[in-house]
């Protein structure tokens, strides 16, 4: 199969919804990772974080409650780069003592990694992710004299920010750095930390952006061979959810344009997957995208499970 530069992005399962969930799915996560490491491969590793964001925009805000200093909102940025932080420790420590008891002696570092977005993006206008606690009409009132925007869920309401896409990776050559030292990074968790350019100085933005869509940013600029999105299903599939559901093993570049011009993939789950696959494949040759679950993420190397795009 040859060494292959290899960029994972984690989601699904593969790192729980909380704090023992998330210790005990890296466990297996690493043995995973290890796998791919000790078959030769360079591997650079992003993640999701989610339910890690949520927990942590709750626990500022009810400290906000009982501390008057503290403000009653925590900055999106804050948040994320709390979540890259304790998801790096979390991860760094299980594959580095993997790769130990296998006789692989490699530094694990996680990179806190800014991305910027433009500030004219048309997502600004258009939030779409959901975050933080459920409010009840007049906190989420509260909210909206903030200028902030609030969406009506089950049980109350909910706050929503903008996904913008990213720009550019800000700590993209201390990555290569450590890539170079070969050295394992885990880099752009949670889409990166959202920040402008203001002059001299970065901003956080209020917003999260698409973890899978940073990915493909990361895996073009570091050039990678494959970009390999580990998700909760082990195929792409055309009409989901249907009867007449149909797993796709092998995409062409045209053809997943074609489905994701017919709608066949959702908004907020496979289809930044695919879009995101699409961009980094037209960035390069030879370079192949796979969406699989993380229990198949060694055989879909050589195209015995998963869903390969190339």
């Amino acid at each position: 199969m040859g060494k292959k530069r290899i960029v994972i992005a984690l989601g699904g399962n593969a790192l729980g919804k909380n704090l023992p969930e998330q210790y005990l799915a890296v466990q297996e996560t690493s043995r995973a990772i290890a796998d791919l490491i000790e078959a030769g491969n360079e591997v650079i590793i992003s993640h999701g974080n989610g339910p890690q964001v949520g927990m942590i925009n709750n626990a500022m805000a009810a400290y906000s409650k009982t501390e008057p200093s503290h403000p009653a909102i925590t900055p999106l940025s804050v948040c994320v780069a709390m979540s890259q932080a304790y998801i790096g420790y979390d991860l760094q420590n299980g594959i580095r003592a993997e790769l130990i008891k296998r006789g692989i002696y490699k530094p694990v570092s996680t990179v806190l990694t800014q991305v910027t977005v433009d500030p004219y993006d048309e997502a600004f206008y258009t939030p779409v992710k959901v975050v933080g606690r459920v409010m009840s009409e007049e906190e989420a009132k509260e909210e909206e004299a903030k200028g902030n925007h609030v969406k009506a869920v089950e049980g109350g309401f909910r706050r929503i920010v903008a996904s913008p896409h990213p720009v550019a990776i800000v700590e993209i050559d201390a990555i290569k750095a450590l890539m170079d030292a070969d050295q394992i990074v885990i880099a752009c968790g949670g889409g990166g930390i959202p920040v402008m350019e203001q002059g001299y100085n970065l901003r956080g933005a209020s917003a999260i952006i698409e973890k899978d869509l940073a990915t493909g940013l990361l895996a073009k600029e570091i050039d990678a061979d494959v970009m390999m999105i580990l998700t909760s299903v082990d195929n792409v599939t055309l009409n989901f959810g249907t009867d007449k559901e149909e797993p796709i093993h092998h995409m062409t570049i045209d053809e997943a344009k074609a489905y994701m011009d017919q709608g066949q993939f959702e908004f907020a789950s496979m289809l930044p997957k695919v879009s995101a696959s699409v961009n980094f494949l037209e960035a390069g040759k030879g370079r192949k995208a796979i969406i699989t679950s993380l229990d198949k993420a060694e055989e879909s190397l050589t195209g015995e499970a998963g869903t390969t795009i190339e």
